[in-house]
């Protein structure tokens, strides 16, 4: 029998939130606030809350503020104020300390910030979530948007145990039909249901392509003579060149531990270029370096942000749903922070829900969540921020910093004109005839590491038996663009090892590693031709990043 003849239970709810991030557990918490009565579900496609969230943050609380003002007294996990940063230019052996940084572009300033633990703040989230009698189900992935009347009435979580060949296994157990007058998709950068809708109901029409980064992270355990509580560091400039935007930054957090990590646009050009090893390549520089010696590598891992900001963001409202936090992109790139923007969308989105819910039927149809949001905090900071990321990928490194710091003094974020984002990330690649390539140094096993290392510091683990849940719509358009034209970029984009080349007799042939994947959805922003598809694996499948670090 196959899976789409069996029947599936089903579940309803007032409200079904995909995504327990932080937008999507502060939609549930609002929700209940503001109606104690309504019932509310918490989808999450992780093991548990966090299991996708690799830690070390800096969180900005206005947020939380607003969100659970007595968060001080209820143990929330924000127990290290930033202390100290600098922000850094580098050179491949020297590093400028931006002086008066502050001044220059306040909206890197960290004063009255923590550093913190993503993955235990969402859990913290959560248990809030629940006493409020909110249901998070975690281990379920939503997997098809359930399409009744041409609106959105919950989702369809995916089979487990169901063969490559599509037929039921022997530890089949089938997915569930969760109904939902409103439906709230929290998913974080492209999401794969968030994607549909957006096609379906053209959400995108009349704003700028979005833009992404992949942040690629690691989490150290330090000796305490050289820990440093609160101590922040960013940098941009060297490894990269001027046309590719991104740069590294440090945090010391929690018991001795230090966050790294490195951030690059998915806008860059040159086929041969690797996050992954380009991450490795900073820890090298002597700024950095230091924060390392004698540690240990405890986490490893990736995931793809959303850096569009004000001129990206699509409509958010569409028949029996809205979309919020990184799904629709409301990162503040400047600030390098999304925590307290997802944070402020999830609570309007549930504002609206309940508005919704209050409202004869039919209501939800015509809800306006982008109205909501033009008269909040979150717009006029998201709008001042507009100009940053365009300005970078018009000028360069360089002179898209002194733009920036210009519009800041002289404009204060509301210079009269918008810069825009001109395409979409997986057209940018450059033919590789005419790039150059990268030869990247070999790791030493200490301080630089190769990738497999890596991939099992995350603790991805997909079952070996399920569909593969990334798949290319045409196999011969891989051979001819991404082989023969731009050489196998996907082998070096991907910070997972996915994709790798084999040798066969008829030339190199692709093979996707599904099981390595950590979910980061580069591939799905970055193939040239869009012909990588990422759908959800079975719920609990993906890195399993522990709590606390």
């Amino acid at each position: 029998m196959m899976t789409s003849e069996i029947e599936r239970e089903e579940m309803s709810f007032d409200v079904l939130i995909v995504g327990a991030g932080p937008a999507g557990l502060s939609a549930a918490i609002r929700l209940k606030q503001l109606k104690p009565e309504a019932s509310v579900c918490v989808l999450e496609k992780g093991s548990e809350v966090g299991a996708h969230i690799v830690s070390g943050a800096v969180i900005e609380t206005r947020g939380l503020d607003e969100l659970l003002p007595d968060w001080r007294d209820l143990d929330a996990p924000l127990q290290t104020q930033v202390s100290s940063e600098k922000f850094l230019f580098l050179t491949e052996e020297r590093a400028f300390a931006l002086p008066y940084f502050e001044r220059l572009m306040p909206a890197l300033s960290n004063h009255g910030n923590y550093v913190v633990s993503l993955g235990s703040f969402c859990r913290f989230l959560a248990e809030q979530a629940e006493a409020l009698g909110v249901e998070i189900y975690p281990g379920f992935a939503a997997a098809t948007p359930l399409i009744e009347d041409d609106r959105l009435c919950g989702v369809i979580v995916g089979d487990m145990g169901v063969g490559r060949d599509g037929e039921p296994g022997p530890q089949y157990a089938p997915g569930m039909i969760l109904r939902a007058r409103q439906t709230i998709l929290a998913e974080g950068a492209r999401g794969s249901i968030t994607k549909a809708i957006m096609a379906r109901y053209h959400l995108r029409e009349n704003v700028d392509p979005q833009t992404y980064g992949l942040g690629v992270k690691e989490v150290w355990e330090v000796p305490p003579e050289q820990h440093r509580p609160g101590f922040v560091q960013h940098s941009f400039g060297w490894p990269l060149d001027d046309q590719t935007y991104g740069g590294a930054f440090l945090y010391h957090f929690g018991e001795n531990l230090v966050s790294f990590g490195f951030v690059v646009g998915l806008d860059y050009q040159n086929p041969y270029l690797s996050p992954f090893h380009e991450m490795q390549r900073v820890k090298t520089h002597p700024a950095f370096a230091e924060h390392f010696k004698n540690g240990r590598r405890l986490i490893y891992g990736a995931r793809a942000l959303s850096e569009g900001g004000f001129q990206s963001i699509p409509r958010l409202s569409f028949p029996g749903g809205m979309l919020t936090g990184d799904t629709a992109g409301f990162l503040n790139v400047p600030k390098i922070k999304g925590t307290h923007t997802a944070m402020k969308s999830g609570m309007l989105a549930a504002e609206e829900a309940a508005s919704v819910l209050d409202a004869p039927e039919g209501r939800a149809a015509t809800s306006d969540l982008n109205a909501r949001l033009e008269k909040s905090w979150l717009a006029d900071e998201l709008y001042k921020a507009r100009n940053f990321r365009p300005a970078f990928a018009r000028w360069g490194t360089r002179l898209g910093a002194i733009y920036a710091g210009l519009d800041t003094l002289l404009f204060r974020g509301r210079a009269p004109w918008t810069l825009h984002h001109r395409h979409p990330d997986n057209i940018s690649l450059q033919p590789a005839a005419t790039s150059k390539a990268i030869t990247y140094p070999k790791p030493d096993g200490s301080l630089t590491f190769d990738l497999t290392s890596s991939v099992y510091l995350s603790g991805t683990n997909h079952e070996e038996d399920q569909p593969v849940h990334l798949k290319l719509r045409d196999a011969s358009l891989w051979k001819a663009v991404n082989r023969d034209f731009y050489d196998c970029p996907e082998t070096r984009y991907c910070p997972a090892g996915v994709y790798e080349t084999i040798e066969v007799p008829e030339g190199r042939a692709l093979q996707i590693n599904a099981q390595n994947c950590v979910h980061c959805k580069s591939c799905d922003i970055k193939d040239p031709e869009q012909n990588i598809d990422w759908c959800p694996p079975e719920g609990g499948g993906g890195p399993n990043y522990p709590a606390g670090m």
